[in-house]
C-alpha cells in the first residue's frame, strides 16, 4: 500500500512538473519583421534594439531578406512593441516608420538608398 501512495505521489509530481514546463513554453512566439536593414552595422543595431526590449529571448536579422526573426514571451511583450524599439533605433519595422531623429543619427551606410 505504501509503495502504491508513493508511486501515485511521484505521478503527480511528475505531472505537476510537466504541466509547469509546458505552460512556460507556451508563452514564447516568434514574429519575424520586416526591416530597412542595409549593412551589418544595422544587423547589430537591429538585433540589439529587439534584444533589449523586455521579454525577448533571441533577435536574429537575416540580411539578404532583411527579415529580423524575434523569439519573445508573450506575457512580457508583444510585436509592436518590438516594432517601436526598432523604429527607434532609427529602422522601419513593418509597416512602421524609422524614428526620424534615431536614423537622422544612422551612418550613411545605414540609410536607406532611393
Amino acid at each position: 500500500m505504501k509503495k502504491n501512495l508513493l508511486l501515485l505521489v511521484f505521478g503527480l509530481f511528475l505531472s505537476l512538473n510537466f504541466a509547469t514546463a509546458q505552460g512556460k513554453k507556451i508563452g514564447n512566439q516568434t514574429i519575424e519583421i520586416k526591416t530597412s536593414a542595409q549593412c551589418e552595422m544595422c544587423q547589430e543595431r537591429i538585433e540589439k534594439a529587439a534584444s533589449a526590449q523586455k521579454g525577448v529571448k533571441s533577435a536574429k536579422l537575416n540580411m539578404e531578406t532583411k527579415m529580423v526573426a524575434v523569439t519573445y514571451n508573450s506575457k512580457a511583450t508583444t510585436p509592436d512593441k518590438i516594432r517601436d524599439a526598432i523604429t527607434m533605433a532609427g529602422y522601419e519595422a513593418d509597416e512602421k516608420k524609422a524614428n526620424v531623429t534615431a536614423y537622422k543619427k544612422l551612418p550613411g551606410c545605414c540609410k536607406k538608398q532611393n
